[in-house]
């Protein structure tokens, strides 16, 4: 399936006066024309919270976490009556889809979601997703939409993300400060230099800015997605993206994808731990492709129990791996640094030899 997200944030569908129903009706003119030339396409898309904040007539960005729930929960319903109607008008379907930070954590819930999306898109169905901003606390929220986008199209596979953004594409500085600030067209790799050129902060509406969305690419690319930042307030730059085009900041993807599970591991499921290993260990799971034992493993931080993720850091604390442990923190502490045939002895039992195993670890 060629699936397609597209992100939409606060600042492209909303102004002082709520949602601005012109740029819906003609984004949702240009996703109806790719949807009917056979793209699977999912939308991602911010604005409830601040349509809540117009109708209840609150001025400024909300700080207070159960009134903005209260103003996402009154903006929610006005937010998919938009895209309802002009998706409609394009004789497009689409669905109302909340999502909180648990549905990617929990196993069994990322695979409900994606079962319950791929349905959907094979329904040629558009689904309309955003934060359940009514129910969601600050452990299971995103922080913004640009990481939930790339959380989904990482869940279903996507070839491309675009994020449509209120500048052209990512700059050498902030354009909006600096009319000397360039466009960059093409992104290889996203180096700690470019994450600190892009930190700044986002538009009153929204929660993040172009650091959030370069966030955002990092996760996807990582996953073997091609993202796109273009101006969401231009139109027919959608198809343009993809005819091959160039336009705003293209980041290039260098890996190939991870099979369903192994993409689970590298962007649903939050880490818990950190395993500091030796520099033998480091070789195995890079080099090698070995499993990590835990004669390889020097040091240990966190709490968590068997079945949690952890990253896997070499001797100069670079993360080089994150999987699932078969051990919690409590039993790793007696057994680090020995051999696996001394596992039963000190603990008593034994789940496995390895601590991760390789069918359980991505290499990052």
């Amino acid at each position: 399936m060629n699936v397609l997200v597209i992100k939409i944030g606060s600042s492209i569908i909303t102004d002082y006066n709520g949602l601005d129903q012109h740029r819906i009706s003609a984004l949702a003119s240009d996703i109806s024309a790719l949807h009917s030339t056979g793209h699977a396409t999912v939308v991602v898309s911010s604005g409830a919270v601040a349509a809540g904040r117009s109708k209840l007539n609150i001025r400024g960005r909300i700080m207070d976490i159960n009134l903005k729930q209260a103003a996402a929960a009154v903006g929610q319903s006005s937010l998919v009556w938009a895209y309802e109607r002009a998706f409609g008008a394009h004789g497009k379907n689409v669905a109302q889809v909340l999502l909180t930070r648990d549905a990617f954590s929990e196993r069994k819930r990322y695979i409900n979601a994606r079962n319950t999306l791929i349905t959907l898109l094979e329904m040629d169905v558009i689904p309309i997703i955003n934060e359940n901003d009514t129910v969601s606390i600050d452990e299971l929220k995103f922080g913004d939409n640009d990481r939930l986008a790339a959380l989904v199209a990482s869940m279903l596979d996507a070839g491309r993300l675009i994020i449509l953004s209120d500048v052209d594409g990512l700059y050498t500085d902030d354009p909006r400060k600096n009319d000397q600030a360039k466009l960059i067209p093409t992104v290889v790799e996203i180096t700690p230099e470019l994450e600190a050129l892009a930190k700044g902060a986002g538009s009153i509406s929204g929660t993040g800015g172009m650091y959030s969305k370069l966030i955002a690419a990092k996760m996807a690319t990582q996953r073997g997605i091609v993202v796109n930042i273009v101006n969401g307030r231009r139109s027919d730059l959608l198809s343009s993206v993809l005819n091959g085009r160039v336009v705003g900041t293209e980041f290039a993807s260098t890996v190939k994808r991870y099979a369903a599970r192994k993409g689970w591991i590298a962007t649903g499921i939050r880490s818990t731990g950190v395993l500091s290993l030796d520099a033998g260990a480091v070789s195995a799971l890079i080099s090698a492709g070995k499993s990590l034992l835990p004669s390889g493993i020097v040091s240990l931080e966190g709490s968590f129990e068997r079945g949690d993720a952890v990253y896997c850091v070499s001797p100069d604390g670079k993360r080089i791996a994150k999987g699932l442990v078969n051990y919690s923190n409590k039993e790793l502490q007696g057994i680090i640094g020995l051999k696996t045939n001394q596992i039963e002895t000190v603990l008593g039992y034994k789940y496995s030899d390895e601590v991760i195993h390789r069918d359980n670890m991505i290499i990052l």
